[in-house]
């Protein structure tokens, strides 16, 4: 076992006094040590919950013959922190999440890890740090939230950002911005829509690193809890039968993971995210693998912020692995893929069945013939730019319109607000990027309040930053390059007509090259001067969204 390295033999009695020193005794130290990785805090209503999960793991994994020891992530609530300066430091922690991880593992040395993570950046962070340390590692997460009532009707946290839209429209009064504002989220977890974490836990489970039910099953289900104790159980079964997650997270299993995604209608965080967890797995997935899964894999669910069913209503109709069975009657899906059940993925889906073709759309009846992600290219994102389509009401899938620019996420807001946006307009929010941002912030409050005033229909959002997984609407994020390296969309002006046409996978800008010539001598690059600390380096080492953001730049 790894662990002997650091406590077997005379030369190792300080490491195993110190670990007297914990209140191990002579069997525990003598058994596998678990490393139980714990997202938990009191900050984030996803991970508030984390505690029980985590004591939950613990007695699975001491069931099973192993010694569970916990030690901890960081995370933060994308939500908390969105609309201000704290957005800037969500993306950026997925790499803190990874760095710190291998450090306490290899400091340590672990046998096993047991990963225990909810919302955005600590999924893929884990899966992260899970490749490069490759030992036998499962995943439990805390689970989603269960969804808001407000007039008789289900509602999550993307409704309450539209409501703030709504409130300065003057469509609706304080009351009622009130009466969201306590009903919208309910209970602890993630939440309740399809959203980045929800999207990352399920597709957790496609790449065959956690168990049924991980991205689905209620934070506040008795069920999450068994759920957690069969996964403390079950990395001991790994731990003994030498599964590692580079066994699992195969190519095979990534391109299971897009086509799940674009079956689910997932964020489009999935395009930053799982080429950074592949990346670690010393596979590239290219955004160009998206469009051509996309044209062969049908949409089959709505999920808000797409449509008005939410996680508990997937986890009821049969969860990932009914999804999964569908798309395999279509044999898109790799089902010869290793799993950490120990199983073929083939195996793990007996069993699982749609039981409510209104949440989950059989493949003759689906939402659309092709997935919920589009990747378009054009003059003003050659290196390609991400728009969640099944969300994007089908009259703004083809649109021209001119452009009305901000450098902030700031100045956009105040824009909207202020009236400076109409029906018809592309708003251009650029300096937004990895580098650029730096920290590539979500724009859920412009496209929120776009939604909130009754414009999601008639306005396209595009930005070289990124948007939430509770974005609704045109909003097309990643362009890349990005402005602040020199990117096209750094040239736009205020009246640039932008024509976007989704099903053809274009965006361009229509000006002409020598105007765009002229304007590079004209227009100079906004370089932020004031970035320190962590987000200063963060700059520095960052790729382009195409790319994964990931820390290449050594």
């Amino acid at each position: 076992m790894a662990s002997e390295v650091m406590k077997c033999g005379p030369g190792k009695a300080p490491q195993r006094s110190l670990l007297h020193a914990l209140g191990l005794t002579e069997e525990e130290i003598n058994q596998p040590l678990v490393g139980i990785v714990s997202s938990y805090n009191e900050i984030v209503p996803g991970h508030m919950n984390l505690d029980k999960i985590v004591d939950a793991v613990k007695k699975g994994v001491a069931m099973a013959g192993g010694t569970p020891i916990e030690f901890p992530a960081i995370a933060v609530c994308d939500g908390i922190a969105m609309g201000h300066k704290g957005m800037k430091y969500s993306l950026v922690t997925r790499d803190l999440i990874a760095d710190s991880t291998e450090a306490m593992a290899l400091a340590h040395a672990f046998d096993a890890l047991v990963m225990v993570p909810n919302c955005d950046k600590n999924v893929p962070g884990l899966l992260m740090a899970a490749a490069r340390l490759n030992i036998p590692t499962i995943f439990v997460s805390g689970g989603p939230m269960l969804a808001g009532h407000i007039d008789g009707h289900r509602t999550s946290l993307s409704s309450m950002f539209e409501a703030v839209g709504a409130y300065e429209a003057g469509k609706i009064g304080e009351d009622k911005l009130r009466e969201f504002e306590l009903n919208v989220c309910p209970t602890c977890g993630s939440c309740s829509g399809m959203y980045t974490a929800n999207s990352h836990n399920c597709l957790t489970e496609v790449l065959g690193m956690g168990l049924a039910g991980n991205g689905t099953i209620p934070a506040v289900y008795s069920k999450r809890i068994e759920l957690a104790k069969h996964a403390g159980m079950q990395v001991m079964e790994l731990y003994r039968k030498n599964i590692r997650p580079l066994d699992i997270m195969t190519e095979k299993a990534f391109q299971n993971a897009l086509t799940a995604d674009m079956a689910l209608g997932c964020s489009t965080n999935s395009m930053l995210h799982l080429p950074a967890i592949a990346n670690e797995c010393g596979i590239e997935i290219n955004l160009d693998m998206a469009n051509k899964i996309s044209e062969k894999t049908p949409n089959l669910c709505h999920l808000a912020p797409a449509g008005p069913t939410y996680m508990e209503q997937l986890d009821a109709a049969g969860g990932v692995y009914a999804v999964l069975n569908e798309l395999d009657e279509l044999g898109l899906i790799h089902t010869d893929v290793m799993t950490v059940t120990g199983k073929t993925l083939k195996e793990n889906l007996v069993g699982h069945v749609n039981t409510n073709p209104e949440v989950i759309r059989p493949i003759d009846n689906p939402y659309s013939k092709t997935g919920g992600i589009a990747v378009l290219r054009g003059n003003l994102a050659p290196d390609g730019c991400v728009v969640k389509r099944s969300a994007v009401a089908p009259e703004m899938l083809v649109h021209t319109g001119p452009a009305v620019v901000f450098d902030s996420e700031e100045e956009t807001i105040a824009g909207i607000f202020g009236g400076k946006v109409k029906a018809g307009d592309v708003v251009v929010i650029r300096y937004e990027g990895p580098a650029g941002g730096p920290g590539m912030r979500e724009m859920l409050s412009p496209t929120s309040a776009i939604a909130g005033m009754g414009l999601d229909k008639e306005v396209a959002l595009i930005t070289d930053g990124r948007f939430s997984g509770a974005t609704r609407g045109a909003s097309i994020g990643h362009i890349s390059p990005e402005a602040v390296s020199g990117g096209l969309i750094a040239y736009v002006k205020d009246g640039d007509m932008i024509s976007i046409n989704i099903p053809e996978y274009s965006i361009t800008l229509n000006v002409s090259d020598e105007e765009i010539e002229q304007r590079k001598k004209e227009m100079p690059i906004k370089v932020k001067t004031d970035i320190t600390g962590y987000l200063k380096r963060y700059s520095k080492m960052v790729s382009s969204a195409d790319k994964g953001a990931i820390i290449n730049k050594w």
